[in-house]
């Protein structure tokens, strides 16, 4: 197997209509779902539980539009359904069906980079790369 080395800020990106827009320093993922415990009557425990939806929310820090994208006039603030794309190693991670939940700028105006940037996503897909 080769090996690939660490993952840079050009593996982790967004994609929007199949084109990279943006480029993210480091993200932290967190997946959760709604399961439920079955209970029975006269039963001290439950008896099963029934897997609930998923739930993928990704923060990503220090994201950067990409030229083509600042060209073409990007807004962060009107992005919708989108991706995410993590390229490690060995595998593929994408999140699709993005939509931003809260986005936090710090520095100069008009920079194209947005400080801190959450989101859920409706899917999470993995491949072999």
């Amino acid at each position: 197997m080769e090996v690939k080395g660490f993952p840079t800020s050009s593996d982790i990106y967004l994609e929007l209509d199949g084109r990279k827009i943006a480029v993210v320093q480091s993200y932290t993922a967190k997946a959760s779902k709604s399961s439920q415990s079955v209970e029975a009557f006269g039963e001290s425990e439950p008896v099963a539980t029934i897997e609930g939806q998923r739930k993928y929310t990704v923060e990503l820090t220090r994201l950067y539009a990409t030229e083509e994208a600042v060209s073409d006039g990007i807004n962060f603030y009107d992005l919708q359904d989108f991706s995410l794309v993590i390229c490690k190693p060995d595998r593929k991670i994408i999140y699709s069906g993005c939509q931003w939940s809260a986005i936090q700028e710090d520095g100069q105006l008009n920079a194209m980079v947005a400080e801190h940037v959450t989101l859920v996503a409706a899917k999470r897909i993995e491949t072999t790369a």
